[in-house]
């Protein structure tokens, strides 16, 4: 078992982020028995699920999307080739990790997807998505938190600097998230990173600070801290500009791969709100995304045969382009599940099209997944929480929604 100082050499963090790591007591296994991981990671601003997932076999997508449009036919002088996954979807040529997932049969695309709220607010969608219930303010607390508190044993982690809505209520939640200097709020730092995310000219700059956060400053800091900032900063710039999220994955795949770590864990990243540039500021956030991903299968493979990662988003774009090659707040969008134990190498989902009268309200994917179906399903499948329990508990007022299935290798979900 590697020491508390091997961890945050590995991290690359300096001693002054020891005060902010949180123990967990020896807990190992849940009352399943199965010492299985699942983790899920926010998309903050609504992703546009046709564009990480272009639909490039639908007979309409190429005249909604124009500029936008994305094929493995290409490259053209402005877009690469897309990554083809059949004869219908691709994958955004910045998704080469995920394709390799996909090709592993590790990676399973669910197109049409969305929370029950049909609405464009940011923040409500964003509430159900978290609330786990049919309405925004359905909940206090979170689906997560309710599914860690079922299960006897079990922690989870909020690698967050404030504990998000997901993650709310009685289960045990510790939350932890890379040291910042005590003279900047962190508040504040979290509300600035997706303003400076959408300008591709300032989000690495801003990356870069963050990570250089308080170098120099001040006879307390040490030669050492110095080195780890740097090394901090030289991670952060090789995994591509616009924010941390790499590390922050980094930090939850090495901390749930402990045996005496949490089994159940949440990330959330900023920065996918596209009104316009949306080619370029997705070209650098899906890069991004993708190389998370690695870090997170990285630091967890001692347990990534037996992991699901989520990724989830609070709603579409519109399925047309705008007047500034951007997308709207849409409806139906892209979960992506990946992870060792996940029955991928496939696209989930029902597959609604782009022709007129296909759309919904003549402007939006129209969902045909609902979260909480797909969420039920893994839940029950991966961590053994029973259907009467996650209709009542953990998902309040869904005893109508089925968990789906097929979502888990066979010898996991047995």
């Amino acid at each position: 078992m590697s020491t508390r100082r091997e961890f945050l050499r590995l991290m690359g963090l300096s001693a002054a982020a020891a005060a902010t790591l949180t123990l967990w007591p020896g807990i190992t296994r849940a009352a399943t028995g199965a010492d299985t991981r699942f983790l899920v990671l926010m998309l903050r601003g609504g992703l546009d699920g046709i564009h990480a997932l272009p639909p490039y076999g639908d007979p309409g997508y190429a005249q909604l999307r124009g500029p936008l449009a994305l094929t493995p036919d290409g490259p053209t002088a402005e877009d690469p080739a897309a990554l083809r996954l059949d004869g219908t979807f691709a994958l955004h040529p910045a998704l080469s990790f995920a394709q390799q997932l996909y090709q592993r049969g590790q990676l399973l695309p669910i197109v049409a997807a969305a929370p029950p709220y049909w609405g464009r607010s940011h923040f409500e969608a964003q509430d159900c998505v978290e609330n786990g219930t049919a309405t925004p303010d359905g909940a206090q607390t979170g689906w997560l938190n309710r599914a860690v508190a079922t299960l006897p044993g079990v922690d989870g982690l909020a690698v967050s600097t404030v504990m998000p809505l997901m993650m709310r209520g009685g289960g045990r939640i510790s939350t932890w998230s890379p040291p910042l200097p005590m003279r900047v709020n962190p508040i504040l730092l979290q509300r600035l990173e997706p303003l400076y995310a959408e300008d591709s000219r300032l989000a690495a700059a801003f990356a870069d600070a963050l990570a250089n956060q308080g170098e120099g400053s001040g006879a307390a800091m040490t030669s050492a801290m110095g080195a780890d900032r740097a090394m901090a900063a030289g991670k952060a710039k090789a995994m591509g500009s616009g924010g941390r999220l790499p590390q922050l994955m980094q930090a939850a795949g090495t901390f749930m791969a402990r045996a005496d770590g949490p089994r159940i864990g949440f990330v959330e990243d900023y920065g996918w709100d596209t009104h316009a540039n949306q080619a370029a500021i997705l070209a650098r956030k899906l890069k991004e995304l993708d190389a998370a991903c690695a870090s997170f299968a990285q630091a967890a493979q001692p347990v990534w045969s037996r992991t699901v990662m989520v990724v989830v988003t609070e709603f579409g774009r519109t399925a047309r382009i705008n007047g500034t090659n951007g997308t709207d707040h849409g409806t139906g969008g892209v979960m992506f599940v990946a992870g060792g134990a996940v029955a991928g190498g496939r696209v989930g989902g029902q597959w609604p099209g782009m022709l007129p009268g296909q759309l919904y309200q003549d402007r939006d994917i129209h969902a045909t997944t609902d979260f909480r179906a797909v969420f039920k399903g893994l839940l029950a499948g991966h961590l053994g929480i029973r259907e009467r329990v996650l209709a009542a508990r953990v998902f309040p007022g869904s005893a109508a929604l089925a968990p789906q299935g097929g979502l888990l290798r066979a010898a996991l979900a047995a």
